[in-house]
């Protein structure tokens, strides 16, 4: 069974670092790109960071750049996403996706809030 579990949520005060982590099991991890994209309330998803199978290129939204690092370990089927100098605009529910040539898979999120 496929399963993609985000973990690291929380509530954090403004300026705060969070680690997420998306641990996965039921596929061959190495074979998919990772993404993280976010959901805040009353807006459709956002795409926040991809990272290649072999973790050699990573992507970022523009408005992310320098604030969130994306990366994984191949060895233990995880993928992280550090959010730095976090930001009330950046509460959202966050959610892990596996895309390769045999699936497309998604994680439930976990809840980040960014609130003093």
């Amino acid at each position: 069974e496929v399963r993609l579990v985000e973990s690291g949520g929380g509530l954090v005060q403004p300026g705060g670092s969070l680690r997420l982590s998306c641990t996965t099991t039921g596929f061959d991890f190495e074979d998919y790109a990772m993404t993280w994209v976010r959901q805040a309330p009353g807006k459709g998803l956002e795409w926040v960071s991809t990272i290649t199978w072999n973790g050699r290129a990573t992507y970022y939204a523009e408005s992310l750049k320098g604030r969130f690092t994306i990366s994984r370990d191949n060895a233990k089927n995880m993928m992280y996403l550090q959010m730095n100098s976090l930001k009330p605009e950046d509460t959202a529910v966050y959610v892990c996706n596996a895309r390769g040539f045999l699936g497309d898979y998604w994680g439930q999120g976990t809840q980040v809030t960014v609130s003093s």
